[in-house]
């Protein structure tokens, strides 16, 4: 739901202009612009995406920090916009009012949970190397995998970019029906589809892939396509859980 706009003197006030009052005299005397316009109304009210400047000078809005948890549909692209047009993670939270990025990446034809924030250093932590967040994946791929295979997965295996670190592996059904297995694997590092050139190697290709779990975050009880904020307590396990391999 889209945030109510404020009156314009208490949004420059928040970001340090001045006194609320003394905002309004740099509001009547003309020296207040929004989104290119000046204003001298009082009653002027502005939103988290319109632009203020004073004497001609952007002011840098206090946002709030704000993170979600977003169930990435297949066929959407993780990225803010998509030269061929295809739909978006930023199309999907289109409604909230702050700027949110994608933390990491989903590639197009994986489904799954998506952090989303406007917290830069909250990012910059959760794919950082050196913070081992665990990241839980459910994979269905065709045909009876040996446990051979899925043990190369768990001492890790040489890709073009490196050796991956070791990885946990459980598998959850054998569908002879379908001619398929279904297992997750958990890993912490954060390469380039990397689930997916995992099994490539052991000669499995993926046939659906679902990001199931981050840290200790789930998609329980959501849709393909919601999302929804995390908790102060959710926010607090994250931090502890990067803190703990530091």
């Amino acid at each position: 739901m889209e945030q109510e706009k404020e009156r314009l003197q208490k949004v420059m006030a928040a970001c340090g202009v001045a006194s609320r009052r003394e905002c309004e005299k740099y509001i009547t005397a003309g020296r207040v612009a929004v989104n290119g316009r000046t204003v001298t109304e009082l009653g002027t009210r502005v939103g988290p995406r319109d632009t203020i400047a004073v004497d001609g000078v952007p002011l840098r809005r206090k946002t709030a920090k704000r993170t979600l948890l977003l169930y990435k549909p297949r066929g959407v692209v993780t990225t803010m916009k998509d030269p061929q047009g295809r739909p978006t993670v930023a199309d999907l939270v289109a409604k909230v009012p702050e700027r949110l990025y994608p933390v990491g990446r989903l590639d197009y034809q994986t489904e799954g949970l998506l952090l989303m924030t406007n917290d830069g250093e909250l990012a910059q932590h959760l794919t950082h190397p050196s913070h081992h967040v665990n990241k839980t994946y459910l994979v269905e791929v065709r045909g009876r995998v040996p446990e051979e295979k899925l043990d190369l997965l768990r001492l890790g295996v040489p890709l073009e970019d490196g050796l991956t670190a070791p990885a946990m592996v459980y598998v959850q059904e054998v569908d002879e029906a379908r001619h398929v297995t279904r297992f997750t694997i958990t890993i912490h590092e954060g390469r380039n589809r990397q689930v997916r050139r995992m099994c490539d190697f052991i000669g499995f290709p993926v046939k659906h892939l679902k990001r199931i779990q981050v840290g200790s975050l789930t998609l329980e009880g959501m849709k393909k396509g919601q999302y929804r904020d995390l908790t102060p307590e959710e926010l607090a396990d994250l931090e502890k859980e990067m803190e703990g391999h530091e």
